[in-house]
Order: C-alpha cells, then structure tokens, then sequence
C-alpha cells in the first residue's frame, strides 16, 4: 500500500511488517463536529483495510484532556476542567460507537502522561533545544534547523506580523510553549514550578511513549500541519535524534458552502444531531465520497446522494442474501480487485465504492432478469460483507420476533389467488414497518431499511 507523505510530498510505500498508527484526537471540551468525523473515519477504514490484508495494526489516537479551552470552558459553566473533560469523552464514544467506528488500540490522555511529558520537556532543555523562564519552558525554533519543512513555511516569513505578546517572555515570537507555570487551574509539579504542559509536546510524548521511535504513520487534519505537527516534528526529533513517523498522512476539511465551521459563523454540524439525521452509514459514505486528503463541502444534496447510494447497498445485500446457496464461483473477483486496487492506491476510498455501486447494480440487472444464480450470489455476498466491513458500512437488521418470510409466503399465496388487493395491502403494511419488497424476476426479494429523516428534516446545527 502506498500513502501520500505530506513532510515528503511524495505517496510512499508503508514498509512490511506491523503498523503502527498516531492519530491525533479531539480536544473534549465540546462534542465532535463533521470534520473531526471525516478524519476518524478515514482513519478507521484505514486500520480495517491494513487488517484485511494480513497487517498487524496499532492505532493510537489522544485525547487532549487539559487545555486552555477546557479550562474556558468549566469557568463558563462553573464546572471542574477535569469533570467536563471526562463528560465529553463519554460523548465522544457515544457518537463514534454510534458511526461504527473501532475503538482505537488505546486512547491515552495527557493528564495521565504528565510524568513522560516533564521527562520530556527536561530533555530539551538539558539539549539546549528549549530554555526556561519566569513564565514556564519554550521550544527554541531557531535550534533546529529543519522547522517548516512540513508546512513548506520559510522562518523568516513566518516571522512576518508575528509578535510577541506583551506577558509572554518568550525570546523569540515564533518559539513556542512546553511548559506554562501558572497559579490557578489544574496544576502539576514540575522542576520549573506548577503549570501544564503546552498542547504540542503532549501529543510528541504521548505518541513516543505508546509506539516508539520511527513509527509507521501519524495522522490528523490538515489544520494540524501548523502550528502542531510541525512542532510535534521539532520537539520529538529534538528529542531523540532520530525520525518521528515515517508518513504524515493528513485528511482535508469539511467546509460549509465553501467556508471553514466555526462558532463564529454558527455553522458547526455535530456528529450526534447528524447520525439523528442520517444515520451511521449515510455519515460515512458522506465522509468517504471524495479523496481523503482533499476538502469536501457539507451539503444536503452530497448527504442526500450517499443515501441513495446507501439504499442500493442494502437492497443488493439483501438480495444476495436471500438468492445466495451452494458453493460460491469467482464472479466478484473483478469487483474485488478494482476494490483492492483502489484502496492501496493512497487509500481512494471514492474509486473503492465506485467499485462497490457497480457490483450494486449488477447484480441488480441479474436478478431482475433471472440472471442470478445461487453459487454466484453466494461469491458477491461473500466479497460484498468484506467491502462493507472495510468500510464500515452494517445493514441494519429487522427486530427481534418480526415474522416477514412467513408474510412474504402469504402474499404469495394471495396473488396465486388472484387476490392482488390483499396482497397490495400486506406490501404497504410491510412498508410501514421498513420493509420494501423488490420484484425480480420469477423471485421477490425483501429489504429491511435503515430508518432515516434525512430529506426534508431540518438541518441540524
């Protein structure tokens, strides 16, 4: 497999052997949004497909558990900055246990890591990479110089309209914090005074502690590249001399309509009123439709477009299901190469369901011409639930004690009979409770649908 390195600029080979992933996490002082979702979930088909194709993988993702905007936050709301934390967190799995995302390997906090990070931070100032005063440790840009290679930022440019604010003594504008002594908050003991560490040298500790030196992939958005990661790059191999990661794999935004979210704006969609309105596979397919590295405009049309897409995985694994029997023959192999193919190719998630929408539609064509046999159906459903579990796409399954097989053989009965009326009824009936019937051919095939608002429901904030 191959993955575009954002420091190199190149799409590099991943090495043989285990992977080990870090991606950066959410800060928890509110719920997750679309654009944190579109990353887990890249991230996440990413771990599934390395998986299927035989690979140990380790992922890593943080959460950044005390940090200025936490600390805001509990102030606002006369809350402890821990507690709220700890609330958000639980949110967090909430929502993405709801999306069908896989827990990662471990998700380590700071607040746990202070011991690694101090650790850290006194090996950088011994090194003569950072430097201490009156208000805490900085990172000394001008000691290493290799910073701005990832962001393809030049030091001397981005000093242009930097400043130093006016309590910050810091000796140059574009160093930035490891430590900040402070006197109220949460506060740990440290060499230099009480204080909490800076929000960079967390993720470079943390991410060295859990996987090592040189590991295979670390990930995050693309409004990570700067400030952060290229701080994580300057603090780790300050650190330890040697390479952090070898890929830095970083997803586009989401904008709306053309506009990065922000509060400011009051245009933030939170993951949670979104699965309201449109379920967990709608969510991804949304999330998985463009190139991940690339920015992908939130609008209800793209949503209202991978639901139909949606609608047709679910019929055509429905159908294979109830058609499948027997030993199963080799007519998915092609889907599935063009399948494979796309998701080694840097991870082109759009070219893998674009593989996926045609084997939809063939076997659509087969079984509504009685094309479809048992022992092939039986091969595509196989190669069908690989795909879905790459992706992270579940049909969603009708409740217990419901009774539609035996439904199904008297309408059967009904239109034998000659009684269409009655057997109009007991489709409109099965309707009402989520079940389309699907006319092929000599057969009738039943669909248990996701239940979704999705058209027509208001936009959810």
């Amino acid at each position: 497999m191959k993955i575009h390195d954002t420091l190199s600029g190149d799409t590099l080979p991943l090495r043989n052997g285990p992977v080990r992933i870090y991606l950066c996490g959410v800060t928890v002082y509110d719920d997750t949004h679309i654009g944190h979702a579109r990353t887990i979930v890249v991230f996440d088909v990413l771990r599934r497909f390395l998986a299927d194709s035989g690979r140990s993988v380790t992922l890593i993702q943080n959460f950044t558990d005390i940090d200025d905007k936490i600390i805001d936050r509990a102030a606002a709301e006369g809350a402890d900055p821990l507690q709220l934390a700890e609330r958000y967190i639980a949110r967090y799995h909430e929502d993405f246990d709801r999306l069908h995302v896989k827990r990662a390997d471990a998700y380590p906090r700071a607040t746990a890591h202070m011991d690694h990070i101090i650790s850290m931070t006194a090996s950088l100032v011994e090194s003569g990479h950072a430097y201490v005063v009156d208000s805490g440790v900085y990172y000394s840009v001008e000691s290493f110089p290799q910073y701005g290679r990832l962001s393809g930022k030049d030091t001397g440019e981005m000093m242009t309209g930097v400043r130093i604010e006016p309590r910050e003594d810091k000796r140059r504008p574009l160093d930035f914090a490891l430590w900040k002594r402070a006197r109220s908050g949460p506060l740990w003991d440290s060499p230099w005074g009480p204080g909490r560490p800076g929000w960079h040298i967390e993720c470079s500790a943390m991410s060295l502690n859990c996987l090592g030196e040189d590991f295979e992939i670390h990930g995050g958005g693309r409004d990570l590249i700067f400030p952060h990661h290229e701080n994580e790059i300057a603090q780790s191999e300050g650190h330890t001399g040697g390479r952090q990661a070898r890929i830095w794999m970083h997803t586009g935004m989401v904008t709306i309509s053309g506009q990065k979210m922000s509060k400011s704006l009051g245009n933030i969609k939170s993951t949670g009123a979104l699965l309201d309105r449109w379920g967990p596979n709608v969510l991804r397919l949304f999330c998985l439709s463009g190139h991940y590295s690339k920015p992908i405009d939130y609008s209800a049309e793209l949503l209202a477009e991978s639901l139909a897409l949606w609608r047709r995985l679910e019929a055509c694994r429905y159908t294979l299901e109830q058609v499948a029997g027997g030993e199963g023959g080799g007519a998915a192999q092609e889907w599935a190469e063009r399948f494979d193919a796309a998701m080694a190719s840097d991870l082109n998630t759009h070219g893998a369901i674009a593989a996926m929408t045609e084997m939809a539609k063939s076997v659509g064509e087969m079984a509504a011409s009685g094309r479809l046999g048992a022992g092939e159906a039986a091969a595509i459903l196989s190669e069908l639930d690989r795909m879905m579990g790459i992706t992270g796409l579940r049909v969603a399954r009708p409740p217990p004690g419901a009774t539609i097989d035996g439904r199904m053989a008297e309408r059967r009965r009904m239109r034998l009979a000659g009684r269409y009326a009655e057997a109009d009824a007991v489709r409109e009936e099965l309707r009402g409770e989520s079940v389309d019937l699907l006319d092929y051919s000599g057969r009738t095939v039943w669909v248990y649908r996701e239940r979704i608002p999705g058209v027509g429901a208001p936009d959810p904030a």
